[in-house]
Order: C-alpha cells, then sequence, then structure tokens
C-alpha cells in the first residue's frame, strides 16, 4: 500500500451500510427467513486447561437480510443474461454453472446516493435526475434511499406487498448511465406490487447489472454523503444466485 493511499483511507470515514441479521428479521415472503442455534454452548466440552468454545448453526436464504443478487436470479423467457437458456445451466445439486454469485468479485467502486424520501409509490426517473447531488458514471454502484429502513424492527411492515421504489423509467435511467449496480433500503428494490418485476428483469437479464437490497443508508442521508468509495464481496458461493453481503461507504 502506497502512503498516499494509506493517507487517504485513514483520514476517510467509515460507514457500515448493513442491516443486522437476527432471528425475525423482515424478508421477502418467497424466501426462506434467517434462523440461528447455538450448537455447542460453553461448558459443553470442556478443554483441559479450563478453555472451552462455542459455536452455532445459520440457515438462510440467499437473497435474505442485506444482499446482492447474482445475474442468474432471474430470466426472461428461459433466457438469462447474454441470452444464455437457463435450464441448460442450472441444477438442483449445483445451482448455475454461468452468471452465478462466485463470478462476482469483491466490488470496490465509486458510489452515488440518491435520497428520495418515499413512503409508497413509484420513483420515477424524474425523482432522481431532482434528488441527484452527483453526477452518475459508468461503472458506479447507485443507492436509492427511501427511508424504509426505518421498518427494520417492524418486519410485517418491511415485508408488505407494497413499498416504494424505482418503476421501469426510473431503472432505465439508471441503466443507461452503465452502472455496475443499483441498491435500496427495501426488500424488493422496484415498487411492488409488481406481479411481473420489470425492474429486475431490465436490469439483471437485459442490462446485466446487479441488484443490491435491504441496505441501511439512514447515516448517510442524514450527513447528506451523497458520493464515497462502495466496499462489498459477496460470499463465493458456487452457483449460487445471490449473497449476503457487508456493504462499507468510504468518504
Amino acid at each position: 500500500m502506497t502512503p498516499d493511499l494509506l493517507k487517504a483511507i485513514t483520514g476517510a470515514r467509515l460507514y457500515d451500510l448493513a442491516q443486522e441479521w437476527r432471528v425475525g428479521m423482515p424478508h421477502w415472503p418467497s424466501h426462506p427467513p434467517f434462523l440461528y442455534g447455538l450448537r455447542q454452548s460453553h461448558g459443553d466440552v470442556p478443554l483441559p486447561g479450563g478453555g472451552t468454545s462455542a459455536s452455532e448453526i445459520l440457515t438462510l436464504g440467499g437473497h435474505v437480510g442485506t444482499h446482492i443478487d447474482a445475474l442468474c436470479h432471474f430470466a426472461c423467457d428461459g433466457r438469462l443474461h447474454g441470452g444464455t437458456e437457463a435450464a441448460a445451466v442450472q441444477s438442483v445439486e449445483h445451482g448455475f454453472q454461468a452468471l452465478g454469485i462466485h463470478t462476482v468479485g469483491p466490488i470496490v467502486r465509486r458510489g452515488v446516493l440518491f435520497d428520495v424520501e418515499r413512503e409508497n409509490g413509484v420513483i420515477t426517473a424524474g425523482d432522481l435526475e431532482r434528488a441527484a447531488r452527483a453526477e452518475l458514471h459508468a461503472g458506479d454502484v447507485a443507492l436509492i434511499r427511501t427511508g424504509w429502513a426505518r421498518y427494520w424492527d417492524q418486519p410485517r411492515r418491511m415485508a408488505s406487498a407494497q413499498a416504494p421504489g424505482p418503476n421501469l423509467e426510473a431503472a432505465s435511467w439508471l441503466s443507461s448511465h452503465g452502472i455496475f449496480a443499483a441498491g435500496s433500503d427495501t426488500l424488493a428494490f422496484e415498487a411492488v406490487p409488481a406481479p411481473s418485476m420489470p425492474v429486475h428483469v431490465h436490469l439483471l437479464v437485459e442490462k446485466g447489472i446487479h441488484i443490491i437490497e435491504a441496505l441501511n443508508l439512514e447515516q448517510l442521508a442524514a450527513e447528506q454523503i451523497y458520493e464515497f468509495l462502495f466496499i462489498a464481496s459477496p460470499l463465493k458461493i458456487s452457483g449460487g444466485t445471490g449473497s449476503p453481503i457487508r456493504p462499507f461507504a468510504l468518504a
């Protein structure tokens, strides 16, 4: 690491953009919940000299909690991004041979925040343009704050069938900038109800742009941090359709 890089990092502030994983946390109804169990407690297996250890069992879906979607998460008319036939590359035992989450490396990119406070309904391209405080560039990570992170302790509300998010027009506006990923503080990213999930199809299938969901963007918005270094990494799950992440903003 060069001295200049170390100096820049040392002088920056780190913002944690992840929600806390815990039993009972919100999850989209079609995905399995997060489950935790303490498998071994201190005292169960005493070691010579008095030492003990504790360990747990975790059960969770790839799209529960703060997470990123692999491009294989969605298909349209049987085709994944790039025209790959989904049926030819998927299996119950091994997941996806193509476009799985294991193909997504660590993410270190410029991030841009769009603070669009919205209780319900769609977020349009015009809303994003008006909220823009920094220019969006190719390869960026675009994050939309609706304010719904405040409902993280209200699982039923958070997983409601009605939630704010971008519509197809807004998604097309984002994709026109050539971004790497788009994310928000809701569970579905796009405005719901959305029976055909057009934003997911557009971003994941048509444009090859990843989607990040269940972010906590409250501190960034409160401190008016609209441009930052976004850092995150998915787990290297072979063939996975998504993965939990622990994202940070460095500003």
